[in-house]
């Protein structure tokens, strides 16, 4: 076990200190340029769109617009925006916080391009509804079978087996600490809870998420502006101390600017997963009248993820008076934060947060996972091959709860590095029908109308398995 740390904590040092932050930021830039700074222009059009798409009614057996943001949402907002934001000032100091608002602003326009490339190129599922996302664009408008079917068995892997441990180790690490329970039960519980959501489908999923999701992000939120309107004074000061030390060396926890970029970066990607290839596999399944319309309301999902959840933690506990301290990376550094502000409600809502955070995330994991496992197949996979792998599936989350915390979070960072390997270039390659489809969607809107898309609009006839 130790010899395996040592080896993923060497790959991952490689990858990112050199390879993922210059890709990363370079394809945020160069996308936000290109686009004109969607991510900025259109802001009130994402709101308007989420808003319409949670009132909207959709054909039975369809996803809705908001159905497919709140599991995107899901599957983003998770112990990341808690005990992630938590080792990431401990690690890199407070600075880490402005990286991950910059990788958040940058990261939306490339949630938007690789957003609606899945729509794009979303084929009908049998059954009614959609499925997509890169395995299906590598493969259909990349042409590389070899490359489509890696990245499928990577994301099934990455969301099925490595990220759902982290959750559920996380998970089960809080109540541990504030309610003495078993890890070894709470492993038990989530597993049971997560098979009788997944048993019914991905339909059953994304209702779920549609309901757990606003309730629960609104709740967190809601406390962590009390907490931090408590010590409101403090706030300047602590805004000023988060961008003084993304540039340089900090005072309490020692991180350089190096470290304060790497983590701020390596968390806020784990957080948003903007460029993962993530996403867009939720972003394929809504059914919408045109392509662009996914890829805004996808964007608004990174801002709500990184800039108001995130930061809300980051605020929480930098304006507490609790110093960050090794011992205390992760959860215990935000519970002792709350505790400081609220005494003994302030742990135990953070352990009701995170296990509601995580758990949410674990089904909307698992549903990026039944999508690529039709497309692996090339078909709907057996009723019988499906409850199996959703038996393993819960399995993992059982055993994810007991093992070592340090090794579940560097092999989550691994296997996204390797997901983000993958997709940053292909979405590269392919960007120009995601520009094109966002010139249509502004063109047919500055014209009073109702954005409905063809492929051949953009010079996509026949290349699309949908827009014809």
């Amino acid at each position: 076990m130790e010899l395996l740390n040592t080896l993923v904590s060497a790959v991952n040092n490689v990858l990112w200190s050199y390879v993922l932050i210059v890709m990363l930021v370079g394809l945020g830039l160069w996308f936000s340029f290109r686009t004109g700074f969607v991510q900025i222009r259109h802001l009130r059009e994402m709101v308007r769109l989420v808003a319409e798409g949670a009132t909207a009614k959709t054909k039975k057996g369809h996803i809705s617009t908001f159905q497919a943001f709140c599991v995107s949402t899901a599957s983003r907002v998770g112990v990341g925006n808690i005990a992630g934001i938590a080792i990431a000032v401990v690690v890199g100091g407070p600075g880490a916080v402005f990286w991950m608002w910059v990788i958040a602003l940058l990261g939306a326009a490339t949630g938007f391009v690789e957003s609606t490339l899945a729509q794009i190129y979303k084929v009908p599922r049998r059954g009614g509804g959609f499925v997509g996302g890169p395995a299906y664009y590598i493969g259909n408008a990349l042409g590389s079978r070899w490359g489509a079917w890696l990245f499928a068995v990577l994301i099934s892997v990455t969301y099925g087996l490595i990220f759902n441990s982290v959750q559920a180790n996380t998970m089960a690490l809080s109540l541990k600490a504030s309610f003495d329970v078993d890890p070894a039960w709470t492993g038990l519980g989530i597993a049971v809870l997560t098979g009788l959501v997944i048993f019914g489908g991905l339909n059953r999923i994304a209702r779920v998420v549609g309901w757990m999701v606003p309730l629960m992000a609104g709740a967190y939120l809601l406390l962590a502006a009390v907490v931090t309107v408590m010590n409101i004074t403090l706030v300047p000061e602590v805004l000023l101390l988060i961008v003084k030390s993304a540039f340089g060396v900090d005072a309490v926890t020692g991180a350089a600017f190096g470290m304060a970029l790497m983590t701020g970066i390596k968390r806020g990607l784990f957080s948003n997963e903007a460029g993962m290839g993530s996403a867009p596999n939720a972003a394929a399944t809504a059914d919408v009248s045109h392509p662009a319309k996914q890829g805004l309301v996808q964007m608004l999902s990174v801002f709500i993820d990184t800039l108001l959840i995130c930061s809300s933690t980051a605020l929480m506990c930098l304006c507490s008076g609790v110093e960050p301290t090794a011992e205390m990376a992760g959860a215990p550094y935000v519970q002792a934060a709350m505790q400081s502000a609220l005494g003994s409600f302030g742990p135990i809502f953070i352990a009701v947060s995170m296990a509601l955070f995580a758990f949410t995330t674990l089904i909307g994991n698992y549903y990026y996972c039944e999508g690529c496992l039709r497309f692996i197949f090339k078909r709907t996979p057996s009723r019988a091959f499906l409850n199996v792998f959703r038996i393993i599936a819960a399995i993992i989350v059982m055993l994810g709860a007991v093992i070592s915390m340090q090794l579940a979070w560097d092999t989550a960072d691994l296997f996204q590095a390797l997901m983000v390997v993958i997709n940053v270039p292909v979405i590269l390659i392919l960007s120009r029908p995601a520009f094109a489809a966002l010139g249509d969607y502004v063109s047919q809107r500055k014209q009073g109308r109702e954005p409905a898309f063809k492929a051949s609009d953009i010079g996509l006839r026949e290349k699309t398995d949908f827009w014809n």
